[in-house]
């Protein structure tokens, strides 16, 4: 019934209007002038031409033309990336690569009809603003995941390093410029233009491509990894300065006229640092979780961005510095950041900066290098960025006492230029500096130093082959180590923090540790939560001044405790996640039995749930449910605390029951190269001398610290020696099976650290 009265509703309702429309329409024809009835009837008369000609409009109207070049730079810079890929170079190569196919280089070489109709100059115009846009959120990115506090921290030597790295191949540029002033320079540009902006494009390192060769090849985590990256960065933070002073100098036309540009640039950077930056600090703070990132906060972010590439284009040194700028003033906060990138970064990437890279290509015409000639100066450029930039980063590298195979790889690494050579040239190209030949040229250039990193690094591995003992020694090096720790108990807490101190390398960075504190919301309110934080607080940081460390608290009222901490530790730049269970925990239960926890009297509600079947008189599980799924879900190393009266962590027990245990040999490593104690390593089955590798750990870590580090063989556990310990560290394979065997010595255990690789 329900039916037929809405079918015939729908029906009155269609008919009804059909014909108000219908009668509406007819008077409206009465009203046409004589004119306007001819041109209906010439136009009816010819209706098949009359949607050709619609149709031939609206597929070549700006907006349908903007839409095929997006489609079609994706899938081909999709398609490249893919390619170079399978042939062991940076997808950015292939994307590079396909601007370069796209332009008028190959395929308008070969089909100049589809070439001109897949991209009319006319439509440069809106593709150049719209890659524009995906570059200066690009740059916003790459000075986002840059840390100025890396320059105050890391060794003396990656600033030698990258300085030289940037001097050798400007001067080699500005001695090239020399010989090609005359012939290639466009009219109208100075000398003192034209070879500082050579000297510059021959002297920029690609950031993000060697970043991500770094992780890719395994070095992200090693001395030599980091030296990599701390040059890298600090190559790029000189590189820009030094850029947005060449571009003022080009723009006023000399150096005297450009002073003015070069003091408000000055003065813009000290805002941005000393006015604005610590403002954002305390909102990127406050909205440090990803649901505080709501659409106000985000929007006013991308304000300071925009204002900022608004304010340097016009003061005279470009957009992308000034979303570089903004970039590097975003709030520290690895939470924030991570949240932050991940909202940018796809649209920037994926969308935005292939059109950058296709626009590229369209200007890039290496037809124009018709004659040997201009081939054999192409080859004089890349030889001058090769010797410059690799070069002069290994003999640095060679001279600051760097082994001659870590000095090569240095070298190959800083002479990979990729992306930010591309953005130089076409700020060079965009100011008139570069003309068509020397564009094309450095483009050239670019492919070929950043193809030639991967080959390099082969060759360098194939000739210089790193022993196996080296690579033991270089995996031993202290490091960055950055530690969560989650924790319910403000005491407990504190403890933790004891323990994490004596894990983190005080040289390698000042905020090493964030103290997590999750709270129910139900517990709180806009009353009390600000008392109630600081007095969570207070224990870690009267313990943070005893230890004189610094850690960030992260305090957040939460609605599902195990998953918020699941979520942060996934989401945050951390390299171990540590909780803390109490004794309370295993009260009553069969593991709190086996480790001596377990109450003398049963609590009459646990003793009721027995007997009525809600709950089990003693639980076999090995950690509590909660426990369990953390370490299920967390990707990064999880650290279980087990407390018992843990005062002080100067004597430390590690047992290493399998060969899988081995990793535990790198905590052992932290402590004894970032704390002054003690560590004991067992090996009740004497498999170091049956497994090489555990071996090569055990000698390195002996011979890095000989006087801290002793062996115990013994096959039992007795009550005496675990008493002299203040803590045990173990894996948590071997404590599921020391625990399912009811191993007595667990009763007689200090404060364990189980340790989930």
């Amino acid at each position: 019934m329900k039916n037929l009265r809405s079918a015939l509703f729908y029906t009155l309702t269609i008919g009804i209007f059909s014909v108000f429309l219908y009668f509406f329409i007819r008077q409206g024809t009465f009203l046409e002038t004589a004119a306007t009835k001819l041109h209906s009837h010439v136009s009816s008369a010819s209706s098949w031409e009359q949607f050709t000609d619609t149709f031939g409009h609206n597929l070549t109207h700006p907006l349908a033309t903007l839409l095929l070049q997006i489609i079609t730079i994706i899938v081909a810079a999709r398609l490249f990336g893919w390619l170079c890929k399978l042939i062991g170079q940076p997808t950015v190569i292939g994307e590079i690569a396909a601007g370069i196919f796209l332009g008028p280089s190959l395929l308008g070489m070969f089909y100049p009809e589809f070439s001109n109709f897949l991209f009319p100059k006319q439509s440069l115009g809106n593709l150049q603003f719209l890659s524009q846009i995906g570059l200066i959120l690009f740059m916003f990115i790459i000075g986002m995941e840059l840390d100025l506090k890396v320059l105050k921290t890391k060794a003396q030597e990656a600033v030698v390093i990258s300085h030289a790295s940037i001097m050798l191949p400007f001067a080699l540029g500005v001695g090239l410029a020399l010989y090609m002033y005359q012939q290639f320079a466009p009219e109208g540009i100075s000398f003192l233009s034209f070879a500082l902006f050579i000297g510059i494009a021959l002297s920029i390192t690609a950031f993000p491509v060697l970043a991500r060769i770094v992780q890719e090849r395994g070095l992200s985590r090693t001395k030599l990894g980091m030296m990599v990256i701390t040059c890298a960065a600090t190559d790029d933070i000189t590189a820009w300065c030094i850029l947005a002073a060449v571009i003022a100098i080009v723009k006023a036309g000399s150096f005297v006229s450009s002073i003015y540009t070069i003091i408000l640039a000055g003065a813009y950077v000290l805002f941005m640092l000393k006015v604005l930056k610590p403002v954002l600090k305390r909102v990127g703070d406050h909205y440090s979780y990803k649901e505080g990132l709501t659409k106000p906060v985000v929007a006013m972010f991308f304000v300071v961005l925009l204002i900022s590439s608004y304010t340097t284009e016009v003061i005279g040194i470009h957009a992308l510095f000034g979303a570089f700028m903004a970039g590097v003033i975003m709030p520290a906060n690895l939470s924030f950041r991570s949240i932050f990138i991940e909202k940018v970064e796809d649209v920037s990437l994926v969308l935005l900066l292939p059109l950058f890279f296709v626009f590229t290509g369209l200007r890039t015409q290496i037809g124009l290098l018709n004659d040997p000639y201009l081939w054999q100066v192409t080859g004089l450029i890349i030889l001058a960025g090769v010797a410059g930039k690799f070069a002069g980063s290994t003999i640095a590298a060679r001279f600051v006492k760097q082994s001659w195979r870590d000095s090569l790889i240095i070298g190959s690494l800083m002479n990979t230029r990729g992306l930010m050579e591309l953005v130089v040239l076409n700020i060079g190209y965009d100011i008139g500096v570069l003309s068509p030949e020397i564009f094309a040229m450095m483009v050239i250039m670019a492919l070929a130093t950043t193809c030639m990193t991967g080959p390099a690094l082969d060759l360098i591995d194939k000739f210089f082959p790193q022993k196996k003992w080296e690579a033991l020694r270089d995996k031993l090096e202290p490091s960055r180590f950055s530690v969560l720790i989650a924790f319910a108990s403000p005491q407990g807490g504190r403890k933790m923090l004891r323990l994490a101190d004596k894990m983190i390398w005080k040289e390698a960075d000042d905020q090493q540790i964030t103290a997590l504190h999750l709270s129910p919301s139900s517990y709180l309110n806009q009353v009390n939560t600000e008392e109630y934080q600081f007095e969570t607080f207070r224990p870690l940081n009267e313990e943070a001044q005893q230890l004189d460390v610094s850690f960030t608290s992260l305090f957040k009222p939460s609605q599902d405790v195990e998953h918020d901490i699941i979520e942060i530790a996934n989401n945050g730049d951390y390299d171990m996640l540590m909780i803390g269970i109490g004794r309370s925990v295993f009260e009553g239960t069969f593991l709190g039995k086996i480790l001596g926890f377990t109450s003398r009297i049963i609590s009459r509600e646990r003793l009721f749930d027995t007997i009525t079947g809600k709950e089990r008189l003693f639980h076999e599980d090995v950690l509590d449910e909660r426990t369990t799924q953390i370490i299920k879900s967390v990707k990064i190393p999880v650290a279980i605390m087990i407390e018992k009266n843990l005062k002080e962590v100067n004597d430390i027990f590690i047992p290493i029951f399998s060969p899988q245990d081995q990793f535990l040999l790198e905590y052992a490593q932290k402590l004894v190269s970032a704390g002054d104690l003690n560590v004991t390593i067992m090996d009740p089955s004497e498999m170091v001398s049956a497994y090489a590798e555990v071996q090569d750990s055990l000698n390195a870590i002996q011979d890095y610290a000989p006087e801290k580090v002793r062996m115990h063989f013994d096959n039992a556990l007795e009550k005496e020696f675990l008493e002299q310990k203040d803590l045990m560290i173990i894996s948590f394979e071997s404590w599921k099976k020391a625990v399912e065997s009811h191993s007595v010595w667990l009763a007689n255990s200090p404060s364990v650290l189980i340790i989930r690789a």
